[in-house]
């Protein structure tokens, strides 16, 4: 099914160039990765308020999917290991990002030249259940995958180089880039709601394959670049 997966998929940054992803300082990141407890920011507006996005590695309790599954105690990562992975990040204003200009630079950088929007609704989706189950199968894309979140929320998660699950909490005015050959997957959280903007390069192109794919070409440039440490550089 060519949009099985990614029709479903749609991570605050510092104030840096608003050109180039989200980091953090090098004071900070020469710390080890693994942080102190992940706490929600308090307030109404969360996605207004975080500057960096909530993520951590998972438990590997068979549990809902929508839950959080932090491990106990938690373990957090900080956007330089999503960075080492190839993960990108960054912070729109996703009420106003046409005025904002953030994502037109983005865009044009990038060089992306095709955009959409897909909402998934548990009140409007058909077969909801068993279709988020479907979604949240582990794949790869032979392109980067990029999702804008402009309403709702949900969560993705990536094989880190230990082969163990990361989850990136992704809100309202996250978008988040995820390289081309990583594993990994998507799924709504407990609110069941999210609408999400695409982007790609060129005709879209949004079959998954799914794993075992290590044989994959785009499978092995990846896995090549993060031995290598290109991604942290």
């Amino acid at each position: 099914m060519k949009r099985a997966i990614d029709d479903a998929t749609a991570v605050d940054a510092p104030s840096v160039d608003p050109e180039k992803p989200a980091s953090e300082d090098t004071a900070t990141t020469a710390a080890k990765k693994v942080k102190s407890s992940p706490e929600k920011p308090a307030g109404k507006s969360v996605e207004k308020e975080r500057t960096m996005p909530r993520a951590w590695m998972m438990d590997t309790l068979d549990a809902d999917q929508r839950l959080e599954h932090q491990c106990d105690p938690p373990e957090p990562v900080d956007l330089e290991y999503l960075k080492e992975h190839g993960v990108l990040y960054w912070k729109l204003d996703a009420d106003n990002f046409k005025e904002e200009g953030k994502l037109d630079k983005i865009r044009e950088e990038r060089g992306y030249t095709y955009e959409d929007e897909v909402t998934l609704d548990h009140g409007k989706l058909p077969d909801y259940e068993a279709k988020i189950k479907m979604f949240f199968q582990e794949h790869i894309h032979r392109d980067e995958e990029i999702r804008f979140c402009t309403d709702g929320s949900g969560y993705f998660d990536f094989r880190d180089k230990n082969d163990r699950w990361v989850r990136i909490e992704f809100l309202k005015g996250d978008m988040i880039i995820l390289p081309a050959g990583i594993y990994h997957r998507f799924t709504l959280d407990n609110k069941d709601y999210i609408k999400a903007r695409r982007y790609f390069v060129g005709e879209p192109v949004w079959t998954p394959v799914n794993r075992p794919a290590d044989d994959d070409k785009s499978r092995k440039e990846y896995v090549s670049t993060l031995k290598d440490g290109g991604f942290a550089a």
